[in-house]
């Protein structure tokens, strides 16, 4: 397409534009691949427009297809979906623009297994392997620390300086893998396997860098998701930046956005520590020191009671009181006495005047027959009966005479 210009016989845009289409229009369809950053899909239109990067080094190319060719794949195609398009290239002479005219689309490469991994995000999460409840608590202080990570990465430096930086005396138990191609999964699976073995790591980190899509995909892969939800020791995903959320985030304990913050997550800082245990030091003396206040006001206050400050005043006051009284009872008892010991010898007095012994005293005699039956009557007796005759000083006998 050589051309023989100079500055005084430029060629005019138009021709300029004229030749690159006819050039490009002798080219043939190609295949080409590259990931679907924009799609437009206008409701009732016949085309529907995309616009194809290359990631690799960022270039873009619009491309344009009849709707029934998207339709084909439209239900496993969408945007960030690496595909590979069977496509003509056009170029549009009025504004300059090269596009690409599909007539096929296949997805493939990246778009194929996000697409596929969603699926089996879903199946996992179904079964329960992401729930909430499963999710085991990191140990505030771990004394030994499983590291899973490529070997003299980043990703290990990262862990190792700010954890000791945080908590100088923490160890480490670190196992170094491939973190990508296909010999990542079975590694890491086998460390995390290793490492949950050991009675003394208390957590364990797995941890790698950034990178494309395509480089953490083993991060996603079903063998180590299964692999880490039956660990029984926490796990902590620390997989490439913020935005990456490979499925071993979903099933880890705790996910972590970069490898240091998994340090961050896994190891207290011990100045921070320091500060928490003087604030709580002084938080326990205050209240050490106002409980001991309240506690001596209180005795203060028991002591200055009358009944504390002179127990024995309350006693003599009712010393007094017991002694009046007594006396009371004593003078109450004398009175009921005497006046007893009077009717006593009232009573003494009557009975003695009533009594037969008293009579007797007066000259009186008592006549009484041998079986004792007293006699009342001249006509109880007999003539020469003998009977007992009882007198005041003592008894004699005598004779009835007739």
């Amino acid at each position: 397409m050589a051309l023989n210009t100079s500055a005084e016989a430029p060629l005019p845009v138009g021709e300029v534009s004229r030749l690159i289409g006819g050039w490009i229009d002798r080219l043939g369809a190609i295949w080409v691949e590259g990931q679907i950053t924009q799609l437009s899909r206008r409701p009732g239109a016949g085309v529907v427009f995309l616009t194809l990067r290359d990631p690799s080094y960022d270039i873009s190319v619009s491309v344009t297809c009849y709707r029934q060719v998207f339709d084909a794949v439209a239900d496993v195609v969408s945007e960030g979906a690496r595909v590979v398009v069977l496509a003509k290239p056009e170029w549009y002479a009025p504004r300059g623009q090269l596009s690409l005219r599909a007539a096929e689309i296949r997805p493939v490469g990246v778009g194929e297994l996000l697409a596929r991994l969603e699926q089996l995000k879903k199946a996992l999460a179904a079964e329960g392997l992401f729930a909430a409840e499963r999710k085991k608590p990191l140990p505030f202080l771990p004394q030994l620390i499983g590291l899973v990570c490529g070997r003299a990465s980043a990703a290990e430096r990262d862990v190792l300086e700010n954890a000791r930086h945080r908590w100088p005396a923490v160890r480490f138990e670190v196992r170094n893998v491939a973190v990508q191609g296909v010999h990542a999964v079975p590694q890491v699976v086998q460390a995390v396997k290793d490492l949950d073995a050991i009675d003394d790591v208390d957590v364990i980190i797995v941890a790698r860098g950034g990178g494309s899509v395509e480089d953490l995909l083993p991060f996603s892969d079903e063998q180590l998701v299964r692999a880490v939800a039956a660990c029984r020791t926490p796990v902590v995903s620390a997989i490439g930046h913020e935005p990456d959320n490979p499925l071993l985030d979903h099933v880890a304990d705790v996910r972590a956005s970069t490898p240091t913050d998994a340090a961050k997550k896994a190891v207290p800082d011990v100045g921070e520590e320091y500060e928490r245990v003087r604030m709580l030091r002084d938080r326990a003396r205050r209240c050490v020191e106002a409980f001991i206040e309240r506690e001596e006001r209180g005795l203060a206050h028991a002591l200055a009671r009358p009944s504390i400050e002179d127990p024995h005043r309350m006693i003599d006051e009712r010393a007094d009181h017991v002694a009046s009284l007594l006396d009371r009872g004593r003078r109450t008892l004398g009175h009921l006495l005497d006046r007893a010991d009077s009717e006593l010898r009232h009573t003494h007095a009557r009975v003695v005047a009533l009594s037969p012994a008293a009579t007797l005293q007066r000259g009186y005699a008592v006549l009484q027959k041998a079986d004792g039956q007293v006699v009342r009557d001249p006509g109880e007796v007999t003539a020469d009966e003998a009977l007992r005759a009882r007198v005041a000083e003592g008894e004699f006998s005598v004779r009835v005479d007739t």
